[in-house]
Formats: structure tokens, sequence, C-alpha cells
């Protein structure tokens, strides 16, 4: 598309500048999911951290649900709190400082340092997950209603190309350091440095050109902060038969997203385990998987104005069941790398397309408090699924075949929970629901 017509997709007052200072965020800290949590770091927790013990691999997976179960208490309430006091960017802006601060911190950690790289892990990815919520919010501000999922895919797409930047430079290096006869306990924490640097750089444009438009609101008399925070949280949840749409929208996200957290977790773990992948296969295979997802978001983005929010994420959920079927039936590197595409596509697609329509379902008011109640239900499913694939891979002995084909069930009962949602009667409760009685 032409960068002349995009602006017809802007709200009033939104320059494609500031659009893409938005978007600019998400190229900025796709690196740390997928260098820190995808492909480097979770591999050298297990190898070198924990010197291959068998509770390896648990004790990574427990320190990143420590994280997302800290973003889903504090995600809804700095959502209120931002919404109540207009300080979304200012709030964007000390979680982007925590996560590139003990993202670098992280290369200090060598072999033997557990509790160090837990705590360092739990603290990064805790700001990672709240600045998350807290960018997302941003996106009704920017786009036309009708352009929601055009506008979140642009966004997610760029997020992917970020990530590839940050993985492809820290694999330059490392292929180099590997030339140079350097272990991993030398180069792997390098790759921390760069991840925190690029993250650092590439979300200067964010602060500078992204605005704050929205305004105070009146606040409840004789509260402080933070119980003011809890106190409009409260009086959300106990409207939410009012928004009963987005209820089951989040509800659905529970689900779906803990079969693709699952897929983002384990699949590398699955390609090296049933596949035969050794490290350089699954490297390759991320970058191949990110260049597909970046595609994904940016097509299934336009799609979603066209087609319609339910149909776009209903199309994605099918894609999610055959991938499951493809993998758990691959026989050869072909076909799993047939089955690895199909997620790169359904991934930024999904992804995207839950981001978008949350913002379609929140009014003005709760935009922040909402997307965090979009945070807490992403949070959830990132310890749901990936613990429920642990379980049956150990109770099976082993069987990541059987793990796969149980993760699959995630996406059926995500997608029976969408036929349920009523797109106009969520979009009608926003509208006329932009500041809950009691509150403003």
């Amino acid at each position: 598309m032409a960068i002349e017509d995009q602006s017809r997709y802007l709200a009033a007052g939104v320059s494609r500048r500031e659009a893409w200072s938005w978007a600019m965020f998400d190229f900025a800290n796709s690196g740390y999911t997928t260098v820190v949590i995808t492909a480097i770091f979770n591999a050298y927790f297990v190898a070198a951290v924990t010197n291959n013990q068998e509770w390896g691999t648990f004790a990574w997976t427990a320190a990143l649900a420590l994280s997302y179960a800290l973003v889903i208490v504090a995600g809804p309430v700095l959502g209120a709190y931002a919404d109540a006091y207009a300080v979304k960017k200012r709030l964007l802006f000390f979680t982007t400082i925590g996560c590139v601060v003990f993202t670098a911190m992280l290369s200090s950690v060598g072999p033997g340092d557990l509790w160090l790289a837990v705590v360092l892990i739990v603290l990064s990815n805790f700001f990672f997950g709240c600045g998350e919520n807290l960018i997302a919010a941003f996106l009704p501000e920017l786009a036309q209603a009708k352009a929601l999922g055009k506008v979140s895919g642009w966004g997610w797409s760029f997020g992917y190309i970020g990530g590839l930047v940050s993985l492809g430079c820290s694999l330059a290096y490392v292929t180099w350091a590997q030339g140079e006869g350097i272990q991993a306990a030398q180069f792997v924490p390098i790759t921390m440095l760069i991840t925190a640097a690029l993250f650092a750089v590439s979300s200067i444009p964010t602060f500078l050109y992204l605005k704050e438009r929205a305004l105070p609101q009146e606040h409840l008399a004789g509260r402080s902060v933070v119980r003011e925070a809890f106190a409009r949280l409260g009086d959300t949840l106990k409207h939410v038969r009012d928004y009963r749409d987005l209820g089951r929208f989040l509800a659905c996200l529970v689900f779906y997203q803990a079969g693709i957290q699952t897929v983002i977790t384990l699949a590398a773990i699955y390609a090296q385990q049933v596949m035969g992948f050794n490290t350089g296969d699954t490297m390759l295979l991320v970058l191949v998987v990110n260049i597909t997802a970046a595609a994904g978001a940016f097509a299934f983005g336009s799609l979603q104005d066209r087609m319609g929010h339910i149909l776009t994420i209903a199309l994605t959920l099918v894609g999610w069941i055959v991938m499951v079927l493809v993998a758990w039936m691959a026989d050869s590197r072909g076909m799993f790398w047939l089955a690895a595409n199909i997620a790169g596509l359904c991934l930024g697609a999904s992804q995207s397309a839950g981001r978008a329509l949350v913002g379609y379902f929140s009014p003005s008011s709760r935009r922040a408090e909402f997307f965090g109640l979009w945070g807490f239900a992403v949070k959830l499913s990132s310890i749901l699924g990936p613990v429920t694939y642990g379980l049956v891979s150990w109770i099976s002995r082993g069987d990541h075949r059987l793990a796969m084909l149980i993760t699959g069930v995630y996406f059926i009962i995500g997608l029976i929970i969408l036929m349920s949602i009523d797109i106009q009667r969520g979009r009608r409760a926003a509208l006329s629901d932009e500041i809950i009685p009691g509150i403003a």
C-alpha cells in the first residue's frame, strides 16, 4: 500500500509519523521475546545455568510463570491508574527502562547462577508484559474503528521484523564467536547486551512522537492512588455484564492463546526432541517463521477490516488446528517446516486480530484498563498452556507428539467460545458506556 493512502485509516489528528512511532515499539520490544524467551537465553538457561539438570526446563517455565502471574496482578491495576491520570506514556517509559535494564543485567549470568538468572528473568519479563499492555492501549486512539485490524496488523508485522533484526544481529555475533572458539558462557551474555541496546534505541521514536491524548478523569475522593486503581478495577468487574461480549472474548483469548503460548515456548524443544533439529536448524526455523508471521499479521490485518473480526479470528484458529495436526503427523523435516510456517501465518494474524478486537470493544474511558484485562488473559494463557504441555509429556514419559495433540484442544475450545460473541452488541456496549457511572 502506498504511504499516502495510509492516513485514511488513522483517527483524526493522527499523523503517519505518530502511527509509525507507535509501531516502532512493537519493533523494539519484539527482540526481547525472540532472543531471550524463544531462541537463545532459554537454551542457555537450561544447558549452562542449570547444567542440564532434569529440573532445568521446569525451573525456566516456573520463572516465566511467576513473572506472568505478577503481570496478571499488576496489569489491570496499572491500566486503571493510567486511565484515571492519563499517564499511559509515562508508565510505558518506566516499564521500558525496567525491561532494558534487567535484560542488560542478564549479561552477568554465568554457569550456575540460578537464582540471579531467575530474578532477572522474572523482573525483565514482568516489565515487558506491563509495557505490552500499555502500548496496546494506544491503538484505539490512533486508528479509526473500521481500521483497527489494519493498524494493529501494521504494528504486529513491524514487530516481527524487529525480532528478526535482534535475532539476526545476535546470530551474526554468535556465528563469529563460535568461529573464534568462544564458548556460550562468553557469547550468550553479549547477545543480552545487543538485545537491550536495540530495544532502547528502537523505542526512542515512540517517546518522541507518540501523544497522550487521554485526559485525566475525576478521581474518587479520599482514596490513595493504589486504592483508587483497585476501586476502578473492581467497578469494571462489577459491571462486566455490560461488556459480556468483551468478557466472552477474553475467555476465548485465554484458551486459544494457551495454545499459541505453548507453541512459542516449546516449539524449539519439539523440533529437537521429535524431529532431530540441532541448534542451528532451530535458529533458522525461528528466523523464517518470524518472516511468515510478519506477513500473516500484515495480510490478515487488512482482511480483518473487510471480513470482520470474528470471521478473521475463526480462520486463524482453524489454521492453528491444522498446524497442530500436521506437526503431530510430521514424519519428515519437510512436513514440520510446513507446520511451522502455518504456525507463523496464524501467529501474527491471531495475535494482531485479538488486540484489535479488544480495542473495538473498549470504551474510550477504559482503554488502558481493558487492555490490562487483555494482558491478564494472555498472561494466564502463558501459564496454562505450557504447564499442560509439560504435564502431558511428563505423565506420558516424554511423548511430545501427544502433548502437541492435546494442545490443539485449546484452539477448539477457543473457536467454540468465539462463535458465541455478538460483534455489534459488544461495540454498542463500548459506545454507550464511554464512562461508567459512579466513577467520573
